[in-house]
């Protein structure tokens, strides 16, 4: 009997293995999974929205809304700011952003759209390689 109950538990035991094993994802301890892809993925959609606000920016600056374009310039850099801080396009985006915040404040809406226009073009280019 006790043979029987210990072939019992070694093959439940090796049943809750294997369902572990397939229902759980693969995931490496020491790679690009888990923790770090989600920051990834974060850091990739609040560039996309900023990519979107900026272009927004550039556009009301293009019909003369300084306001408009302030609005959209200052969503789009808080936007930036939780992007990729080590990639040099994003930190030339936001440097760019600023610029249009600043112009827009002073109601300069072609100089700002310029600047607008221009961090759009960085923020675009600052896709992290996979």
């Amino acid at each position: 009997m006790t043979r029987y109950i210990m072939s019992q538990a070694v093959a439940l035991a090796a049943l809750c293995v294997l369902v572990t094993a397939t229902v759980l994802p693969l995931q490496s301890v020491f790679g690009e999974g888990g923790a770090r892809r989600d920051v990834i993925h974060a850091e990739e959609q609040h560039r996309q929205e900023a990519i979107t606000l900026a272009q927004e920016a550039a556009d009301h600056g293009k019909q003369g809304h300084a306001k408009a374009l302030l609005e959209h310039a200052e969503a789009a850099l808080q936007h930036a700011l939780k992007g990729d801080m080590d990639n040099p396009h994003v930190g030339e985006g936001i440097s760019h952003l600023k610029e249009a915040i600043e112009h827009g404040k002073a109601g300069h809406a072609d100089v700002a759209t310029k600047h607008a226009e221009t961090a759009v073009m960085h923020l675009s280019q600052g896709k992290k390689p996979r």
